[in-house]
């Protein structure tokens, strides 16, 4: 199985700056895309940022131009750098995994337990 834990959240004051890390673990075969998720209270969870194996990325159109995902291929960690946040941006953040745990299994989608993000002043 896969595990993926994320760290980097809490509290940060309107235009400021935090960095998310997620980090795979176990048996990890190959990896598709990496990505963003988040969910604010009472809305459903949503797509930030994704990106696949090749590179490609995407974003959210709220995001954009201030959100960066980038990757470790060695350490199988993914970053979101968070900048000029916004009150808009508080929510959990949640890291997704499409890949496969075994030469074997079929790709599977793989989520963190998700990290607060608070932006308030």
């Amino acid at each position: 199985q896969v595990q993926l834990v994320e760290s980097g959240g809490g509290l940060v004051q309107p235009g400021g700056s935090l960095r998310l890390s997620c980090a795979a673990s176990g048996s990890i075969f190959s990896i598709y895309v990496m990505g963003w998720y988040r969910q604010a209270p009472g809305k459903q969870r949503d797509l930030v940022a994704v990106m696949t194996s090749g590179g490609s990325t995407n974003y959210a159109d709220s995001v954009k131009d201030r959100f960066t995902i980038s990757r470790d291929n060695a350490k199988n960690t993914v970053y979101l750098q968070m900048n000029s946040l916004k009150p808009e941006d508080t929510a959990v953040y949640y890291c997704n995994f499409v890949a496969r745990a075994g030469a074997a299994q079929l790709p599977s989608n793989y989520w963190g337990k998700g990290t607060l993000i608070n932006v308030s002043s």
